[in-house]
């Protein structure tokens, strides 16, 4: 009765297990992997990723798994097993580590100034490459937010605002008001987060080929200085957009004196040539007639130019030769 009993249990259960426990079903926002002893049925030996580079290409040697679509029920074997993997678009905070609890995330300017940097990335499994996730690297969550906070630390050490001029821009075509808050690293981070950001993308976008993880979007909120020093930064900023605003109005003023300038030499030239142009086109006239009637005419012409003179006239003094 007893190995009647075993052998009876025995069947219940890989009845429960084969059979009943076998099927499966996959949600619309998951896809899922199956491994038969632990190997998954491979489309292709090597994912090449255009994003990653020659080096990377040898170090990240992945293949291309056969990917279970939503729907169901599926059935599996005993000895196949399901790995389902979700691949909605996430959100995780900057701050976020798993071994420790952080305010900020720690980063140094140019200029030496330890900053807070506080934000999100949102990102989704990739399922081209869900080899990687699933079974190349343990932590791939973790390893995306370390390999994004070390670019983000190198690119806020190097940065540099691309429209920055220097005080005095002595080049045609320089703006006439300078914010001589440029050259600041933290006011040039805050005024180019939008470029912090695209760069951060760009750069990690080979995280698919590494990880198997794609960043949606990579958005830097806040970088702040620490509170012992914001204070002085804000009375420099504020000294140097006074300054900036002083050098804006003094060029406003010399453009303006260079336009009147400018406008007054244009109208005492209209006024010669106002003065001019009757005696020259009085000469052309004089000069026509005498070569089409000849001396006579012009001093016939003359004569008859003098008669409304001598009608106005008062006194005539008359010269003999």
């Amino acid at each position: 009765m007893l190995f009647i009993g075993i052998g009876i249990g025995l069947a219940l259960y890989i009845f429960l297990k084969s059979i009943i426990g076998g099927f499966y079903t996959v949600r619309p926002d998951e896809r899922a992997v199956l491994t038969s002893f632990g190997r998954a049925v491979r489309i292709a030996d090597r994912l090449d990723d255009p994003q990653l580079s020659e080096d990377e290409k040898k170090r990240y040697v992945y293949p291309k798994l056969r990917v279970v679509k939503p729907g169901g029920p599926y059935f599996k074997k005993p000895w196949q097993k399901v790995h389902k993997v979700s691949i909605s678009t996430k959100t995780v905070d900057l701050r976020w580590d798993p071994t420790k609890e952080q305010d900020t995330i720690e980063a140094v300017t140019k200029d030496n100034l330890t900053t807070g940097t506080n934000g999100q990335l949102r990102y989704k499994v990739s399922e081209e490459n869900i080899y990687a996730y699933l079974f190349g690297v343990k932590a791939p969550l973790e390893h995306v937010m370390g390999f994004f906070i070390s670019v983000m630390r190198e690119r806020v050490a190097t940065f540099v605002d691309p429209k920055g001029q220097p005080l005095v821009d002595g080049e045609e075509g320089s703006q006439a008001g300078v914010d001589l808050s440029e050259g600041v690293s933290i006011n040039d981070l805050r005024k180019n987060l939008p470029l912090l950001n695209s760069y951060m993308e760009e750069q990690c976008r080979n995280t698919v080929g590494r990880y198997g993880i794609e960043l949606d979007a990579a958005l830097i909120t806040e970088i702040d200085p620490p509170q012992e020093v914001d204070h002085a930064l804000s009375a420099i900023n504020s000294t140097r957009n006074q300054v900036a605003a002083d050098i804006s109005t003094a060029r406003a003023d010399a453009e303006q004196q260079v336009t009147m300038s400018n406008r007054a030499v244009e109208i005492a030239e209209n006024n010669a040539k106002a003065e001019v142009a009757p005696l020259l086109v009085l000469g052309h006239t004089l000069a026509k007639i005498k070569e089409e009637g000849s001396s006579t005419a012009l001093r016939i012409y003359l004569r008859n130019l003098r008669i409304p003179l001598l009608n106005k006239a008062r006194n005539v003094v008359q010269t003999s030769k």
